[in-house]
């Protein structure tokens, strides 16, 4: 019996027996519109912005079409400590994480029940709800794996165009230009795409006078890049201290990619040297977080090459992982909207890891390789992750650090002065949904053995 094949249009729930058919529909219904939720319905982006009460209502409507949560977690490395410590209800800060806890307990009655009811939220037809590594692979390349072919070379056509036109719209001139994000790495996934860009300028003195002048220059970016011929499919995201956010959508793909702008005075010269420890000083001392930030940029190369540096299979298990962070926990609400969840960067880093405990396999079981994550992740205390490519065991900075750690403690293999683990708060509840998932059908025949070890 044959079956017939339906595509989705996400918009409006209408079927379509053809791809080609859905993207003409896209284009003529949905393309330019934004949902107007005070209204119940889509209008042109144009007259949104027209609407005399707009600002309150575009806010919300950007925070309901874009994952803001997930792009803030992409710059607030340097904030790291401040985040662990900080309570996920009501953000006052503690000076450790089991006072903040204590707090949780006493203030806001976080008890195991309520934590229960917070964390877990798998969406319908969950990729754990697959009962074979067969039907396993045939859930990512439908969902997950971004498009191949002719659509991916659209695709990087396009966000090279908008590259050169983002150089272009900045308001001085770009000395050296670098990139970042899961879409550079080929970690991206059909619902994460995230492409950061760094803007090097000799304009800046020194990471002082770029901070004092870094507003103005990305105010001015954001307003050039509303007026060229791509404005209408950029969807400027909320106002960030030191960078400009922003959503844009590939005409041929109907996709999103998430893109993070930054600009800088470049610490490490136009010919970075392999040499890395008068920057790891200057962070170490430093006391601004925003200094320290702004300065860390200078690293984002060097954090690309080493997820780069990952065989394709290693690659394919980061992206089920990362779609399982995106689809097992339970939305934000009021209450607990501070509640921070791993990033992606440091699910990327723990998954490398338990690859290489493995002996670096060049094939495995995504199943088993999963399994070997949420088991780690269950047993979260007991993270404790080092490399040393970039600094010696005893470069005295890395010593001080690791003197004073705590688990779980995932230090980044390029900044020794960044425990990547601390933009977590909420690692209980990553525990918790890690135990719930071991015990969907995906992971029911997995062979004892494996289940035993935790290894691939």
């Amino acid at each position: 019996m044959w079956t017939l094949k339906y595509y989705n249009c996400e918009c409006c729930g209408s079927d379509f027996v053809s791809c080609k058919a859905l993207k003409y529909h896209f284009q003529q219904k949905h393309f330019g519109k934004v949902h107007y939720e005070k209204f119940g319905q889509e209008v042109l982006r144009e007259k949104l912005q027209d609407h005399s009460k707009s600002l309150h209502d575009r806010s919300a409507m950007e925070t309901h079409k874009l994952n803001w949560e997930n792009l803030e977690e992409r710059n607030i490395k340097h904030m790291a400590a401040e985040i662990s410590k900080t309570c996920r209800m009501c953000s006052r800060h503690f000076g450790t994480i089991l006072s903040r806890e204590k707090h949780e307990i006493q203030e806001h009655h976080f008890t195991a029940r309520k934590r229960a009811q917070m964390s877990t939220g798998f969406s319908p037809h969950n990729m754990l709800e697959c009962k074979s590594p067969q039907e396993l692979q045939r859930f990512a390349d439908k969902n997950i794996r971004p498009a191949s072919g002719h659509l991916s070379t659209a695709c990087v056509a396009e966000i090279g165009a908008l590259f050169k036109l983002i150089q272009d719209c900045f308001p001085v001139p770009a000395s050296r230009v670098i990139q970042g994000g899961s879409y550079i790495k080929g970690t991206d996934t059909q619902g994460c795409s995230e492409i950061d860009i760094v803007l090097f300028s000799d304009v800046f003195a020194n990471v002082n006078h770029c901070k004092k002048q870094l507003r103005d220059a990305l105010d001015a970016l954001r307003e050039n890049l509303k007026q060229t011929s791509c404005g209408n499919r950029i969807l400027m995201g909320k106002r960030a201290p030191l960078s400009l956010r922003f959503n844009f959508l590939c005409t041929e793909g109907l996709h999103n990619h998430s893109f993070e702008i930054m600009a800088c005075y470049d610490v490490l010269g136009h010919a970075p040297s392999t040499d890395l420890k008068h920057l790891y000083r200057k962070l170490y001392l430093c006391n601004d977080s925003d200094s320290a930030q702004l300065c860390a940029l200078a690293l984002l190369p060097y954090q690309v090459d080493f997820v780069k540096a990952s065989v394709v299979r290693v690659k394919e298990l980061i992206r089920l992982m990362i779609h399982w962070f995106k689809t097992s926990f339970a939305k934000s609400t009021e209450e607990n909207k501070f509640r921070r969840l791993p990033s992606s960067y440091t699910v990327e880093l723990l998954t490398i890891h338990i690859w290489e405990l493995a002996g670096k396999p060049l094939l495995f079981s995504l199943v088993q390789g999963m399994r070997a994550v949420l088991k780690l992740l269950v047993r979260y205390t007991e993270i404790d992750v080092v490399w040393h490519r970039h600094y010696h065991p005893k470069f005295p900075i890395f010593v001080k650090v690791n003197q004073k750690h705590t688990r779980p403690f995932i230090l980044d293999p390029v900044n020794p002065t960044v425990n990547v683990c601390d933009t977590c708060n909420a690692w209980d509840e990553v525990a918790l949904v890690a135990r719930h998932s071991l015990l969907k059908p995906l992971f029911s025949r997995v062979p004892y053995h494996s289940r035993k070890s935790g290894q691939f």
